[in-house]
């Protein structure tokens, strides 16, 4: 993976910090060289030197080497410790080489160990790459399925939203209607109830009607019942009609003139009777008449027993104002 930028900030600065000091190595290390090579070559110079000052000394003594004899040349001499000063000291060079060889060694080992840990590690690392690439591209498949998915949703909303808004105003529509219904049906209510009223009013007219025929009736027939045996109060031509308590009503004499107190459909009674006394074609005349007003009260009975028992089997019936 990729290092941080710092990281790779400080390499390169020591990059060029290394290639910076090890600009100049070689020349140093030529410079060693020269320096060593010259140190050999003034020791041999002043053993030469020395040689020579001691021939210089001693002029019986010949420089040119003669085999058999025991006496060293001073010149053979100086160089021969020339010679050994420069073996020892590439000796001392081999020694130093091959200690810097095995310490290169060492360090090969060293770097080849690093070197396959590096490798190990870097192949972990391209693997790790490989791994991180192929989560990406699936993440970023992901992303964008959950971006259509998010767009999609937005459209979802918006069309909710849309629908939120045209059922609430329908809402509103069906609330003014139903507030308009309540309204409507609490005037036909009140109408109907109205209505009702109206009909009990007339309902109860009409019994009164009828109590107040039926009671008329009642004395027709406890009148007729006390004048048909003897003559009575109304052998004189007038007939008496009502309940204690009530207006007296007479009805038609014998001449035929109506009564003063006749004041309804169900008083008009007409008599024949005469001053002298009740002849039995006035009492048939009354009997005739009685009857008369005996059906006609019979007939409102049965109209007042129906209106009731229509109100009663179907209270919820409209009248024809409601």
């Amino acid at each position: 993976m990729t290092d941080p930028v710092w990281q790779e900030t400080l390499r390169l600065r020591l990059l060029e910090r290394n290639a910076r000091e090890s600009a100049f190595a070689s020349i140093i290390d030529q410079y060693r060289r020269l320096a060593q090579q010259t140190k050999l070559l003034k020791e041999r110079n002043s053993s030469l030197l020395r040689a020579v000052s001691s021939v210089r000394s001693n002029p019986s003594s010949s420089t040119v080497f003669v085999p058999g004899t025991s006496e060293e040349n001073p010149v053979r001499a100086a160089y021969t410790a020339s010679l050994e000063s420069q073996i020892s000291a590439l000796n001392d060079e081999i020694a130093t080489v091959y200690k810097t060889q095995s310490q290169n060694a060492q360090r090969l080992l060293s770097m080849n160990e690093t070197l396959r840990e590096k490798e190990e590690q870097s192949r972990i690392e391209v693997d790790g790459l490989r791994k991180a690439r192929d989560e990406i591209s699936v993440l970023q498949r992901k992303v964008d399925q959950h971006s259509e998915l998010m767009s999609e949703k937005a459209r979802t909303v918006q069309i909710l939203h849309d629908e939120i808004s045209t059922l609430q105003l329908e809402l509103g529509q069906i609330e003014d209607r139903n507030s308009t219904l309540q309204k409507d049906n609490a005037k036909l209510l009140q109408r109907w109830l109205d209505a009702k009223q109206a009909e009990a009013n007339k309902m109860n007219e009409a019994n009164q009607f009828y109590e107040t025929l039926r009671s008329q009736h009642d004395n027709v027939l406890s009148w007729r019942d006390d004048a048909t045996p003897g003559v009575g109060p109304n052998s004189l031509g007038l007939g008496f009609s009502g309940t204690p308590g009530s207006p007296m009503v007479m009805g038609q004499g014998a001449l035929g003139s109506p009564s003063p107190h006749a004041n309804g459909p169900g008083t008009m009674l007409g008599l024949g009777m005469g001053m002298g006394g009740m002849r039995s074609g006035s009492v048939s005349q009354a009997s005739s008449v009685s009857g008369n007003e005996l059906e006609e009260s019979t007939i409102l009975s049965r109209e007042k027993d129906g209106v009731l028992s229509a109100a009663t089997s179907d209270p919820t019936a409209k009248t024809p104002n409601g």
